[in-house]
């Protein structure tokens, strides 16, 4: 496969990446999922949370990927594409890693944003985090974030239609 289509499909899956995770995250992490995403939104001791174990999930399907596209796994059956795929899902949880839980929860390092884009996945995040339990809650993507203002609309009229309870600090 030319390097030019490579590089295309790797890129192409750490875009898709976004929308399933942000999929999985409203609908599963808040849905059925929510006894393993649920320590991510209350506090907590220690540094793990079961949380954690949907990364574990990503990086299943990462090797999976990568299974597929290896001749030594799949022998003729092998489809070599499938290993580009597996280095999008992967490329995309490190982008994850360092965004999410390094940039907006401080898990591996410390630096708050005072400007451009950075500071506006961080507020976003808080704004996702602004509600108690499962129910409503905004933005639900990790890389690709609305603005603050119209986070906080929507969160304005999920409380007042009763679809979200915010936390004290958001009632105002």
């Amino acid at each position: 496969m030319e390097w030019y289509l490579v590089l295309a499909v790797v890129l192409a899956t750490i875009a898709a990446m976004e929308g399933v995770a942000w999929v999985s995250h409203k609908y599963i992490m808040h849905g059925f999922g929510w006894g393993w995403h649920r320590d991510h939104h209350e506090p907590h001791e220690g540094t793990l949370e079961r949380n954690d174990l949907f990364a574990v999930v990503g990086a299943g399907m990462s090797i999976s990927m990568f299974a597929l596209g290896s001749p030594l796994v799949m022998a003729h059956d092998a489809w070599p594409p499938a290993t580009y795929i597996g280095l999008g899902i992967l490329g995309y949880g490190i982008i994850y890693t360092l965004i999410h839980d390094g940039l907006v929860h401080q898990r591996y390092f410390r630096w708050v944003p005072r400007r451009g884009y950075a500071r506006r996945l961080v507020q976003a995040h808080k704004l996702h985090h602004a509600t108690l339990g499962k129910d409503g809650g905004v933005s639900f993507g990790f890389v690709v974030a609305r603005g603050p203002a119209a986070l906080k609309r929507e969160l304005g009229e999920q409380r007042a239609s009763g679809i979200a309870v915010l936390r004290e600090a958001l009632e105002d």
